[in-house]
């Protein structure tokens, strides 16, 4: 009877001791880029999901990408992982939906610049890599920039359907839109150039409006004034695809340039 005692006060203290370092929740990785698949397979057309959003989630709270099959441009805001459809509105993508290309990670301010009229992408980009070359120009950097912006320039797509075309080819289709005077947050990324064989290097930035209406991948801007805060990052972690087909892909090639048109081109006629 008294072992019988004993044995009950001390189930009775460990179920109520307080959750410890060994059975609480992961703590967040704010020091690591998470990446699904390469750009470069997203190039050739690999638009397959291999993580779901759910997933995606456990790996950041900020990010870009897109989703299977091409479908829309990908804005990671505040855990919210949202998506610019082919008419550039924006939806908030489910748990269960799936992800052939992203990258995110937990942001966590290292600094921040003040922006005050940055007339045109280039600009921006020129600001951006003078913080980079001070700070470290082989780390990768997760940027938010919110402010207020006279013009800027987004597109996205449709979704494509199998046999899956080039990302370039599937770009034909895009649609562009012109906001004007609007207020929103620019999430960008650099990638150091030893990354040139994994993703493109340099900035790659995504926008998403204040009122969570419309975004998109950026093609050109016109900031009136705002605040990028930075996050500096020098760990990396890609995921690679399972499926066979990821596997019959070619890399050994140069795709620099149909990167390039992916990143850069506007079908508006100047």
């Amino acid at each position: 009877m008294k072992k019988k005692f004993l044995a009950a006060i001390a189930a009775g203290l460990i179920a109520s001791a307080p959750f410890t370092a060994t059975n609480a929740a992961p703590a967040q990785d704010k020091e690591t880029i998470y990446q699904v698949a390469l750009l470069q397979s997203l190039t050739m057309g690999y638009f397959d999901g291999s993580v779901t959003v759910k997933d995606l989630k456990t790996h950041g709270d900020t990010g870009i990408g897109t989703f299977e099959g091409l479908n829309g441009e990908m804005i990671v805001l505040d855990g919210v992982v949202y998506q610019a459809n082919q008419d550039c509105k924006i939806n908030i993508m489910r748990d269960k939906d799936t992800v052939p290309f992203s990258n995110v990670t937990f942001f966590d301010k290292d600094f921040s610049v003040k922006l005050t009229n940055v007339a045109d992408k280039e600009s921006l980009e020129k600001i951006f890599s003078e913080q980079v070359d001070k700070h470290g120009r082989n780390s990768f950097y997760m940027i938010k920039l919110s402010g207020t912006f006279k013009e800027i320039l987004v597109r996205s797509e449709a979704g494509a359907k199998e046999p899956y075309p080039t990302l370039v080819e599937a770009l034909k289709t895009q649609k562009e839109l012109t906001l004007e005077n609007v207020d929103g947050t620019i999430v960008g990324l650099y990638c150091p150039d030893f990354m040139s064989s994994l993703n493109s290097t340099g900035w790659h930035f995504h926008f998403i409006t204040a009122d969570k209406k419309l975004g998109g991948h950026v093609l050109g801007l016109n900031l009136a004034n705002g605040e990028a805060q930075f996050d500096k990052t020098d760990a990396f972690n890609m995921n690679v695809p399972k499926k066979n087909n990821f596997h019959t892909l070619n890399f050994n090639q140069d795709l620099k340039e149909d990167i390039r048109k992916a990143e850069q081109d506007s079908v508006k006629k100047n």
